[in-house]
């Protein structure tokens, strides 16, 4: 009978076997993007009820700033980069021109830098986002009043980072590989960088949470890493009877049809129109569109105008993988630092070059426990996860993972020079030994040392701090506000120019677009 120790080595040579193989030219290659979203929120703490500012343009048509769920929640976009650097760059100066443009707004809005939301309303009166009167643009509109009926607004005003990696070459076999092997593993970026262990109560009134209390009106679990992929998070009861097989594109897409075509009667009791005539959802099905699909980490490729985004994959294959996993970092300005992101490279390298058996039900299962555990309780001592039907100690089996991408780091620095992967990775080992220094830790620390223990007043001022921070940086160059200012007037002309042309009825467009011969 074999050691398990030895199915480890074999495993480690096989990854370094496989990295050997990669060429300079294909890890320089390596391609990341960040779309970050936030909270409009007022001093104080409160939720912004005002309309996308107009200041930033169309939340339609704008290349860099749109909104999320909320008519409140901005989501800044940027392009893909060839280094961390870059794409932190390019997140730095999106920031300040959405900050120059709400403080020329005359407000004192800032940007909510926590995953769990800022002090709620009641529920209606969470806006939901607007994008004018074009017929992808009420599709928006609707897609979003879908989820408030399915989900609830308050669930969708959680943000986070996502995450956007591709590499030169690869196959969609191996971002499947990669995906399945991210999902195994992911549990590490939970515990490394969650950053949401605690909530204002106003997102958990009158439901059931096993939430404990903390300071004046806040809420938390002890040991929690990240409750926005706990539990309490982006979750669906409706969604987890799907057993969505990451084995291969096309066991993928079928899954994937299936939701998007089938009715789902919980969904048809909603209905598609209320009594005024008003849409209340996209379809009765249990996805309404492939971006209802919560998860992880998804395949993703570019769509073509009007296009459907499985029809993409299936045409063209997978582009790029979107890791979603990502709290923002109440004590990083932009939400995400730079050693974040070069550990999330040398991460999901270790996800594509590593073995990645299939998936099957029972480890689907599995994970799903592994992520909640780690979200709620990731942080307690001896905590135990589910690998291969045994118990492991999340700190074990995360160390095992972190000490196995030391190659990978090395290579990843000798090819771009310096040592920010090496950097990256020896800060994650010091982590694994040391977890107060986590940033989960470390809110809950300075929460309880500073605020009191309320969630709102501490990221109310780490708000203001970073909107500061960011309205103190040197613009980019002296033309950058009239090219911020031109870039907004040019996606509101965009916007009208699309309305103007519409000749479609809303019905028409949504049956073509909705038709399952699309998805094909």
């Amino acid at each position: 009978m074999a050691h398990p120790d030895d199915h480890t080595n074999d495993a480690v040579s096989l990854l370094n076997t496989r990295l050997q193989a990669l060429s300079a030219e294909r890890l320089r290659g390596i391609r990341r993007g960040i779309e970050k979203e936030s909270l409009r929120a007022l001093p104080g703490g409160a939720l912004a009820q005002s309309p996308h500012p107009l200041a930033l343009g169309s939340a339609l048509m704008h290349p860099t700033v749109t909104t999320d769920f909320s008519e409140s929640q901005v989501e800044l976009i940027t392009g893909a980069h060839s280094t961390v650097a870059g794409c932190l760059a390019e997140l730095g100066e999106i920031h300040q021109a959405v900050f120059h443009a709400l403080e020329a707004d005359g407000g004192q809005e800032r940007l909510w830098v926590s995953s769990m939301p800022c002090c709620l309303p009641d529920e209606d009166q969470i806006p939901i986002g607007q994008y004018g009167h074009s017929n992808v643009g009420r599709a928006k509109t609707v897609y979003r009043t879908g989820l408030s009926h399915r989900y609830g607004r308050r669930m969708q005003t959680i943000s986070g980072i996502h995450y956007n990696w591709s590499i030169p070459g690869a196959t969609s076999d191996d971002y499947f590989g990669l995906i399945r092997n991210f999902r195994r593993q992911s549990f590490v970026l939970l515990w490394l960088f969650g950053a949401s262990p605690a909530v204002c109560k106003t997102f958990v009134d009158g439901l059931p949470h096993g939430l404990e209390p903390l300071g004046p009106g806040t809420l938390h679990l002890p040991y929690a890493t990240s409750l926005r992929m706990g539990r309490l998070g982006y979750q669906s009861d409706a969604q987890s009877r799907l057993a969505v097989s990451y084995n291969g594109l096309a066991g993928y897409g079928g899954s994937l049809q299936a939701a998007l075509t089938a009715p789902y009667p919980p969904y048809e009791e909603i209905g598609l129109r209320d009594a005024d005539g008003n849409w209340k959802q996209l379809s009765t099905h249990l996805l309404q569109i492939e971006n209802e699909f919560y998860g992880t980490i998804r395949p993703k490729r570019t769509i073509r105008t009007g296009e459907r985004p499985l029809h993409a994959l299936r045409e063209r294959g997978v582009e790029y993988i979107e890791v979603r996993c990502m709290d923002l970092d109440p004590f990083e300005t932009t939400g995400i630092g730079a050693t974040t992101a070069h550990f999330i490279d040398v991460f999901l390298l270790h996800c594509l070059l590593s073995d990645s058996p299939p998936d099957t039900p029972d480890e689907i299962a599995a994970m799903a426990r592994n992520q909640h555990l780690t979200a709620a309780r990731g942080r307690e001592p001896g905590l135990k996860l589910e690998r291969n039907g045994r118990e492991i100690a999340l700190a074990d089996w995360a160390a095992e993972i972190v000490d196995q991408c030391a190659p990978i780091a090395r290579v990843l620095d000798e090819v771009n020079g310096g040592t920010a992967h090496a950097d990256a990775l020896a800060a994650a080992q010091r982590a694994l030994t040391i977890p107060a220094t986590l940033p989960s830790a470390r809110v809950i620390e300075v929460m309880q040392r500073e605020y009191g223990g309320e969630f709102a007043p501490f990221i109310d001022a780490r708000s203001g701090q970073a909107r500061e921070q960011i309205l103190s940086r040197p613009l980019p160059d002296a033309q950058a506000p009239a090219r911020w200012a031109a870039t907004a007037a040019e996606s509101l002309v965009k916007q009208r120019q699309i309305e103007e042309a519409e000749t479609q009825t809303f019905e028409d467009f949504l049956a073509d677009y909705l038709s399952p011969a699309r998805l094909g």
